[in-house]
This record gives structure tokens, C-alpha cells and sequence, in this order.
């Protein structure tokens, strides 16, 4: 079963910001990312209450630097659609299980203990964090 309602559209958008996200972090490093979004999308929560659907959080204001950049544009292939179903489906995995939120804090930069949320762990380049639970976040 699905995590969440979404479109062929959707799917293909998705797969898209892994992309321009997380290309050279490898599979998962983008299934992580997408952890992350369909996390987004579920939680009724913070800046995420109005967020309902792959859509609105992708562009959601300032949620993703990728969507600005070239990798970003043009469709995604067969391989990375199906990274974004499996996200869709409830794939999910440390250190992004919970996180509504990830960021790159440079090369061989450590990851702060806090970005909005609290840090749950890192894949390469990537930081994830959780929210704390008087967010009520249920995920």
C-alpha cells in the first residue's frame, strides 16, 4: 500500500528532485531523499500541515535547492522512477525512517546536532534530522 496519494505526474517529479538532489550519492543516497519527501507529504505537522501531496512538497517555498538546477529538468529514466515508486510504496531506511529534513554541510564538514530537527545520522554528504516529538509529527 502506498504512503500516499499520487499521479504518474507525481512519480516522474519525484524521481526528478532525487535526481538533481542525490544523483552522486548512488540509490540510496536518492531513496533517502525520498524518504524525506513522501515523510513531508504524511506529516500534518509544522510547516508540513498543508503540504498533501509529492507536488505541494516539492514546491513548497525553499524546500529543495535542486529544483533550480539543470538535473532537475526533463524527465527522469526508468531506474530513478522506480526508486520514487519504491519511496511511494513505504520504502523507508536509516538514517531517514523519520526525517523531515536533510542538508549538505560541505565536504568533511561535520553535521550540526540540530537543523530544525535533531540529528538522526548521515549517508555521505547528507545530514538528516528528525523532528522532535512535542512536534507531534507522528511518523
Amino acid at each position: 500500500a502506498s504512503r500516499c496519494k499520487y499521479t504518474s505526474k507525481e512519480v516522474n517529479l519525484l524521481a526528478r528532485l532525487l535526481r538533481s538532489e542525490a544523483v552522486g550519492e548512488g540509490n540510496f543516497g536518492m531513496l533517502l531523499v525520498g524518504n524525506v519527501v513522501i515523510n513531508r507529504v504524511v506529516a500534518r505537522c509544522d510547516v508540513f500541515r498543508n503540504t498533501k501531496t509529492i507536488t505541494d512538497v516539492i514546491y513548497q517555498r525553499n524546500a529543495f535547492e535542486g529544483i533550480t538546477t539543470p538535473l532537475f529538468e526533463g524527465n527522469a529514466n526508468g531506474k530513478i522512477k522506480d526508486l520514487a515508486k519504491k519511496n511511494i510504496n513505504g520504502y523507508r531506511a536509516n538514517p531517514a525512517t523519520r526525517a523531515l529534513w536533510y542538508k549538505n554541510p560541505g565536504k568533511n564538514v561535520a553535521c550540526s546536532d540540530r537543523f530544525y530537527g535533531v540529528l538522526s545520522g548521515r549517508f555521505k554528504q547528507h545530514c538528516f534530522y528528525n523532528p522532535t516529538s512535542d512536534l507531534g509529527c507522528n511518523l
